[in-house]
Order: structure tokens, then C-alpha cells, then sequence
């Protein structure tokens, strides 16, 4: 399974941005799917899981109530809507496909990451 995260950019606190991570190569049926974030110098932290084929998600309680993740099984995609975005909340985001729930670090298929940067 290749993975490409795409969606990041740069945007004010308050705002909005919809991460997707689709395959190049594979389908992502029967994975587990995470979203990680990471800053320099920190070690990178899960924001959100998925369970296949959707039916449990788990969320940092850092994001909860403001992010959301889904995916489509017919597009075999993964998005992460994130809403009421802070500060803190910029970091190279990650996808990533594991065989088991919650996605973790040991994920054997890792997204090449996307920039989210929020200004206040």
C-alpha cells in the first residue's frame, strides 16, 4: 500500500482545512487508518483512527469536537476535516494503514506528510 496525504496549507486560527489520504498503489480495505501529527523536535502523536470499514473512530482530546475523520471505501480514502483550528494545532500531519485499531507508530504504511500551519 502506498499512501499520499495532501491538503495541508496554511491557515488563521478559526479556520478550516480537509486533509484526504488516498492510495497510489493498494486499496485500503481491511486497514486500520490514522491520522499523526508531528512538530521538530517532538515525538509524533496519533489524532485520529479509524476502524475498518468506519464504524469506530477515535480522537486525541486534543481534537476532539473539532476534527473528524472518515473514508470512503469505494475511493478507498481517508479525510480528516478539521475544524476551529489553533496554533498548536500546526504540525506535519500523517496518514497511515495498520492491521490493527488504533492505528499506531508501528504502522507498517506511512503518507509522505502534509504541512498545516495556523497563524494567530
Amino acid at each position: 500500500v502506498q499512501l499520499q496525504a495532501s491538503g495541508g496549507g496554511l491557515v488563521q486560527a478559526g479556520g478550516s482545512l480537509r486533509l484526504s489520504c488516498r492510495t497510489s498503489e493498494g486499496d485500503l480495505s481491511y486497514y486500520y487508518m490514522g491520522w499523526f501529527r508531528q512538530v521538530p523536535g517532538k515525538e509524533r502523536e496519533i489524532v485520529a483512527g479509524i476502524s475498518w470499514p468506519g464504524t469506530r473512530k477515535q480522537y486525541a482530546d486534543s481534537v476532539k469536537g473539532r476534527f473528524t475523520i472518515s473514508r470512503d471505501n469505494i475511493k478507498h480514502t481517508v479525510d480528516l476535516q478539521m475544524n476551529s483550528l489553533k496554533p498548536e494545532d500546526s504540525a506535519i500531519y500523517y496518514c497511515a494503514a495498520d492491521r490493527s485499531m488504533p492505528a499506531s507508530l508501528r504502522a507498517p504504511f506511512w503518507g509522505q506528510g502534509t504541512q498545516v500551519t495556523v497563524s494567530s
